[in-house]
């Protein structure tokens, strides 16, 4: 019997797939949280061209991640590889994004500005969605049981709450140093030109922090066999109890025509929507809004990812209770409950939005955590064509990320 691939990974294992999406799970924190403020706030741009370069970021991501879904299909066996390469991108052009143009001056256009930052975004992007799809597409190689499966996203995700942690930790120990050290209270009151060493510094040490990790997803995991793979490797036998029918292997194509791929994307479209768009405006809803001061903007995220991880380490024993499905409902009534809760209370302010950020942090992480495990579900033992699969699914939660910043852009501008 191929033992390549198994129920369920020990945990030492499982910590090493893990860490391999840490340093994306960083890059991703800062930009959805960060990017329209930081365009907006400390470097200057309208709007609508800090949307546009969100926009052309999201696209890029898209197209990208629906074409490494294909190539990585194709060269089974080297899931490892495209990782490398993806984090290699990520590593030499995430520091130029969180950083002003280095080419202009004060009398440089801002679209002049958004176009110098377009190349770096492409290959950040394409880097991103590399690691990504390699990364998700090591699920059903790794473990065959479902609850195995939703354990091991649970354990991404977890990995990504506690990259999200370290964001907005390391963000509000640098706020807190800014202020210290500033002797004049207006300029840290408010976001402004002053905070660019503050998220060039922050964007570094992140950087840092997720290639160390990166190491032991690289030392600790090992690529197991894909389906075709496996089948190969069978024993021929004519033993009556193992003459059952084959299960079709599915190529790319195979999956265009099951409603169910087209039911699991939709969910995962509106999943992503959800958790990425309430992140990317958060900081907005804080700044703009509420008016409270940018320590929030470290802060509130902090408190959200928090709950989220604390609820994470529930998911596996309440998903095999009552189910998958029951589970994400669970999590979109929580939303749901934030959602209402920032609608009606007009006049929020620092004390109730801890509240509501609970609420947030654990209804995202329950929907993300489900959703993903839905599409390992889905791909069941077609690991062949599993990074299509999730390439597919990111391509529609990209797309439909950026246009929805882009129309939020327009309708209600940042002021």
């Amino acid at each position: 019997m191929d033992q390549s691939i198994q129920a369920s990974l020990p945990f030492c294992r499982r910590l090493c797939y893990a860490a391999g999406h840490f340093l994306n799970d960083l890059c991703a924190s800062m930009w959805f949280t960060y990017l329209l403020v930081y365009l907006h706030s400390v470097l200057g741009f309208q709007s609508t061209f800090a949307g546009v370069l969100l926009l052309i970021g999201q696209i890029a991501d898209g197209v990208c991640t629906l074409l490494i879904g294909y190539k990585s299909d194709r060269t089974q066996g080297k899931r490892k590889r495209w990782h490398l390469l993806g984090t290699a991108c990520v590593l030499v052009s995430f520091p130029f994004i969180f950083n002003p143009c280095l080419i202009c001056n004060e009398h440089t256009a801002q679209w002049a500005q958004i176009i110098y930052f377009f190349p770096f975004v492409i290959i950040f992007q394409f880097g991103w969605a590399a690691t990504q799809i390699s990364h998700l597409s090591l699920i059903p190689e790794l473990v065959s049981s479902e609850s195995a499966k939703v354990e091991l996203t649970a354990y991404r995700y977890a990995f990504t709450v506690v990259a999200n942690i370290t964001v907005y930790a390391v963000a509000w120990l640098l706020f807190h140093f800014q202020v210290q050290h500033n002797v004049d209270p207006s300029i840290t009151d408010s976001l402004g030109p002053v905070d660019i060493p503050l998220f060039r510094t922050l964007s570094l040490i992140m950087l840092g922090t997720g290639a160390l990790i990166s190491l032991i997803f690289y030392v600790g995991t090992k690529e197991g066999a894909s389906s075709s793979e496996r089948e190969d490797q069978l024993p021929i036998t004519s033993s009556p109890s193992q003459e059952a029918l084959p299960h079709p292997v599915f190529q790319w194509k195979h999956w265009l025509k099951e409603p169910s791929f087209y039911q699991v994307s939709l969910l995962y479209m509106c999943t992503r929507l959800i958790v990425n768009l309430s992140q990317t405006y958060i900081s907005v809803y804080l700044t703009n809004s509420l008016m409270l001061t940018k320590n929030f903007i470290a802060i509130i995220p902090l408190v959200l990812y928090v709950s989220g991880f604390v609820c994470s380490l529930a998911m596996k024993p309440v998903s095999k209770l009552i189910g998958i499905s029951m589970t994400y409902l669970v999590g979109l009534l929580l939303v749901l409950g934030f959602a209402i809760w920032v609608f009606v209370d007009k006049n929020m302010g620092a004390e109730r939005i801890y509240g509501a950020a609970v609420l947030l942090g654990a209804g995202s992480a329950t929907i993300l955590v489900m959703s993903l495990s839905m599409t390992a579900t889905l791909i069941g033992e077609q690991t062949q064509s599993g990074a299509f699969v999730y390439g597919s699914m990111s391509f529609t939660d990209k797309v439909a990320n950026g246009f929805g910043v882009i129309l939020i852009q327009n309708i209600r501008p940042c002021r």
